[in-house]
């Protein structure tokens, strides 16, 4: 292990300090005397203490082992120690962490803190030693976390906070030291290229890509086939940008490799966005060359939409014609080279030079709310999400991720196809996010276990007959992002295929994954269960990712359970809006030395740091002094009818009388009247009750399956 210390100058060189921080591995009281100049005595479970192989170590370094039932006794233990002027660390979770996850913190150091005379409490984070073999983490974790090679360790120390700090404040401390040593570590991070080729050369034999439709890729035959067009692309497109038009596939995965191994920026585009935002887009990119199918296009153009009388001024190139250009000769020849030249040799040779800061993508917004901006994602920021979500899912050797999400959709880029590729994990690629039925068969046929996917389109699945529980059997994971996962959804699921759904948060500004609910995890130890997931939230931050809640107009930090703008910080915070530095600098702000997103979202944490998202700030309603949750409107509409699955989009509009008055869209037949009689009787505040029902064909939606308030706003007006 190879140790960094960042904050040292915040350890006082005298005097009483309490330390408390993350406890990840069995040799973290190891890692913090190393990175303390002073003695460190560590308080510490005595069934731990006792293993014989430890106890000898711990003796050494003075560790002061404590029994459960005798609290008052270690209160007193530690305070006395504080007064003598003793540095003394607590973990204060009070077991290992079982998924890298902070848990609960207990409350038995504020007392031991409170009672000293004297002392600080210090908060500090380890990172590096979740993966390690001395933690909880999967053998295929510790393996792609380096097990057998050297491993950077960072200890961070934060800012010396009062005696009597409550858990909650020592805690977000310690997530906000988080992002302070991921941002250490993500720095010293590769490329996604070079990531990726020696992900690959470890395992030439190894599956790693499966279409639906039966093809499969060993990494030796991805491989060269990235190999192959990377030739290719540099040839065809000289800009350095160059766009793609392929969906969730071997094809696209080929595709996205080759243009970044040919030094290229990857813009997947948007192929269900209005032709309007699809050509501004291209054109605020510069992209002039778009890698495509002619099989994709055809099928594009089955569903009305001609991309080349789109973009008349982008030349497409298709694979399959790429593809025949490429002589059976010079095909072995590349089979041989990736096969036997080894992974610096094949970077040298075929990578173009990039750096970690560069932009690696361009993914354009939903815009659900307006204009699609161009969001710039670095190697880093895609490097850094993949390893935190990868640790967060504790990945395992027999993994296999269903990927059907689009490559214009962050999810679908990051999460279900860079992260296989980096982790070097089997992907089962289904084009369709809407095809159930298609997509749980690949699910049956191949045994996945792993299912990323979206609130609309995971209510497909419970809704569609041909869809048998059985046929998501494999399945150990489901995560629901991207929009919020209607209770709805989560019951139906449940009851019909005996899964929960653990929900994610996050946005393409921050690549995209801010925070996941994950499984709770038991230790047998102590039978303590390690809280993973609180259904109703949306999870705990990622390592190395905080959230802040403050007051919308002065940023001022609000109390625990306030609602208020949820701000993002992290690694993955985007490098920027494209060609739009006004923009960036409204939706970026630097505080306490971080860089933070504003969201646009209102919520709130609890005091385990659960984050609950209320609604989008800008879809709340002012009536009669009060602002009224579109969502919430919509939510209460349903349950009056009982129809939890009724699509509804409520939109607030002009009114002389009252301000703001809310017209409520569906695709069904409502009764109005009946409506208003329902929202009464179940007791809804009469101001949220729908001035106007307004039938319509369909409730327009966007790509990834969430509703296109800009659209619905456009039907509202018109």
């Amino acid at each position: 292990y190879r140790l960094h210390v960042i904050g040292l100058d915040n350890l006082p060189a005298q005097g009483g300090v309490l330390l408390l921080g993350n406890h990840v591995s069995w040799v973290d009281w190891a890692m913090v005397q190393l990175a303390s100049p002073r003695p460190v005595r560590f308080v510490m479970e005595r069934w731990i203490y006792e293993r014989w192989y430890l106890r000898r170590f711990l003796d050494f370094f003075g560790v002061i082992p404590i029994s459960r039932g005798r609290s008052r006794e270690a209160i007193k233990t530690v305070a006395r120690l504080l007064d003598a002027g003793d540095v003394v660390c607590i973990f204060p979770e009070g077991t290992l962490s079982k998924n890298g996850q902070l848990s609960e913190f207990k409350r038995g150091f504020e007392l031991s803190a409170r009672e000293a005379g004297s002392g600080v409490i210090l908060p500090f984070y380890q990172r590096g030693l979740w993966g390690s073999r001395f933690s909880y983490a999967s053998a295929k974790l510790k393996a792609n976390r380096g097990e057998g090679r050297v491993q950077d360790v960072i200890v961070a120390f934060g800012q010396p906070l009062p005696r009597d700090a409550s858990a909650e404040r020592v805690k977000q401390a310690v997530i906000d030291l988080s992002v302070t040593s991921w941002h250490s570590h993500v720095a010293t991070l590769p490329t996604l290229p070079h990531a990726w080729l020696a992900s690959v050369k470890r395992d030439l034999g190894r599956v790693a890509v499966i279409d639906s439709i039966g093809t499969t890729l060993t990494n030796r035959r991805l491989l060269t086939a990235v190999l192959l067009f990377t030739g290719k692309v540099r040839r065809l497109a000289p800009e350095p940008v160059v766009g793609i038009l392929l969906p969730a596939s071997s094809a696209g995965a080929i595709a996205n490799l080759a243009a970044l191994m040919a030094g290229k920026t990857v813009v997947n585009l948007n192929y269900t966005a209005s032709a309007e935002a699809l050509r501004a887009g291209v054109a605020k990119a510069g992209i002039r060359h778009v890698i495509t199918a002619d099989r994709f296009l055809r099928k594009l153009e089955q569903r009305g939409i001609d991309l080349a009388a789109t973009l008349p001024d982008v030349t497409l190139h298709p694979l399959e014609s790429l593809r025949a250009s490429i002589g059976p000769l010079r095909a072995l020849t590349m089979l041989g080279i990736a096969s036997l030249l080894p992974a610096p040799l094949l970077r040298a040779l075929f990578a173009r030079p990039s750096k970690a800061d560069d932009t690696a993508a361009i993914l354009f917004s939903s815009g659900s709310e307006g204009t699609p901006k161009g969001i710039e994602l670095t190697h880093r920021n895609i490097m850094a999400n993949v390893r935190q979500i990868s640790d967060v899912l504790n990945t395992e050797q027999d993994d296999i991720i269903l990927a059907n999400l689009p490559l214009f959709h962050a999810f679908g880029l990051t999460a279900t196809t860079f992260l296989p590729l980096l982790e070097g994990i089997p992907m089962v690629c289904h084009p369709d996010p809407t095809d159930a039925p298609g997509t749980a068969k690949a699910v049956a046929r191949y045994r996945a276990t792993v299912l990323c996917s979206t609130s609309t389109f995971l209510r497909l699945y419970t809704r569609n007959k041909r869809v048998h529980p059985l046929m998501l059997q494999s399945l150990r994971i489901v995560v629901a992002g991207a929009e919020r996962l209607g209770p709805e959804v989560r019951e139906a699921f449940a009851l019909k295929f005996h899964k929960p759904i653990y929900e994610g948060y996050g946005a393409t500004e921050t690549t995209p994954v801010a925070s996941v609910n994950v499984p709770d995890a038991l230790e047998t130890d102590t039978w303590k269960i390690q809280t993973g997931s609180r259904p109703g939230t949306v999870g705990m931050p990622l390592p190395g990712t905080s959230f802040r809640i403050v007051d919308p107009a002065t940023l001022e930090a609000l109390p625990v359970g306030e609602d208020g703008l949820i701000l993002i910080g992290g690694v993955q915070v985007m490098k920027g809006y494209l060609k739009d530095p006004e923009k960036t600098q409204e939706a970026v702000v630097e505080l306490d030395g971080l860089r933070w997103y504003r969201t646009g979202d209102k919520g709130h944490l609890d005091i385990d740091g659960f984050l609950t998202i209320v609604d989008r700030y800008s879809r709340f309603a002012k009536l009669g002094g009060e602002m009224i949750s579109l969502s919430a409107v919509e939510e209460q509409v349903r349950r009056a009818l009982g129809m939890p699955e009724l699509e509804v989009a409520a939109v607030n509009l002009p009114d002389e009388r009252k301000g703001e008055r809310i017209l409520l869209l569906t695709a069904e037949d409502i009764d109005a009247d009946l409506l208003r009689k329902r929202l009464l009787e179940i007791g809804v505040n009469p101001l949220s009750i729908p001035a106007q029902v307004v039938r319509v064909p369909a409730i327009p939606k966007l790509g990834s399956g969430k509703t296109d308030f800009g659209a619905v706003r456009r039907l509202a007006v018109g």
